[in-house]
């Protein structure tokens, strides 16, 4: 007889913000011994502890700084890529926050698609944890990067993503892809019938799924006074 997954909450954590099941058809990638299908893509602490997710990827448009990567690291109850530049941010920098995320428990460190090699190269000799190297498009090379020891690529390339990812799996049939899934359940699927192995979800933001609470609240009054 098959049995059913117990499922388990409370009223107070009923209220979460779920990734969408479909992600569930990805096969995975094993980290430590940890399998992670969904990835959260926020920074918003709110969101990180009330999530599903198997993990989150907290990148973000400013250099890197320590304070961030502790606060996020600190208020998660799952595993975190964080972000260490590789763009505007270079070199020690990199070198610095790759050393200090580790440190700090992060899973991995994500490096921006524009990140030299000897970047690269500086934060893979300083970690224990897989280096993450982000891909914008088909053209972005990878080669040297993972010819120094990059683990993983993350895939973003807007509505090419599918095609991106792919590209590269044709190209590197055992390289363990992130990629983005768009905002349909068809577009994560088609995701990853292309081959990626984990979906980076980005929820709603906290304005947005407040504003739906005050709609259910201002609906309850109305239902009590009716």
């Amino acid at each position: 007889m098959e049995q059913k997954m117990p499922k388990i909450s409370t009223e107070l954590r009923k209220d979460i913000v779920r990734v969408p099941k479909i992600i569930r058809e990805a096969t995975g990638i094993q980290i430590f011994g940890r399998r992670i299908r969904s990835i959260i893509f926020t920074t918003d602490i709110a969101i990180i502890r009330n999530t599903d997710a198997d993990a989150v990827i907290a990148v973000y448009p400013f250099t890197p700084h320590p304070a961030i990567t502790k606060s996020i690291i600190e208020a998660a109850d799952i595993p975190v890529f964080s972000g260490v530049g590789g763009g505007l941010t270079q070199g020690e920098r990199s070198t610095y926050m790759s050393m200090f995320a580790e440190a700090q428990g992060s899973i991995g460190v994500v490096l921006n698609a524009p990140t030299s090699v000897d970047t690269v190269q500086m934060v893979c000799r300083v970690v224990d944890i897989p280096v993450v190297s982000t891909v914008t498009s088909k053209l972005t090379p990878i080669d040297e990067k993972l010819a120094v020891g990059v683990k993983i690529i993350n895939i973003s390339a807007g509505k090419d993503t599918a095609k991106t990812v792919r590209y590269f799996r044709e190209n590197y049939p055992d390289l363990p892809i992130i990629a983005t899934g768009g905002p349909t359940e068809e577009s994560i699927l088609e995701t990853i019938e292309a081959g990626a192995n984990a979906i980076t979800h980005t929820p709603p933001s906290n304005g947005e799924l407040f504003s739906r609470k005050m709609e259910h609240y201002r609906q309850m009054e109305i239902d009590k006074k009716d």
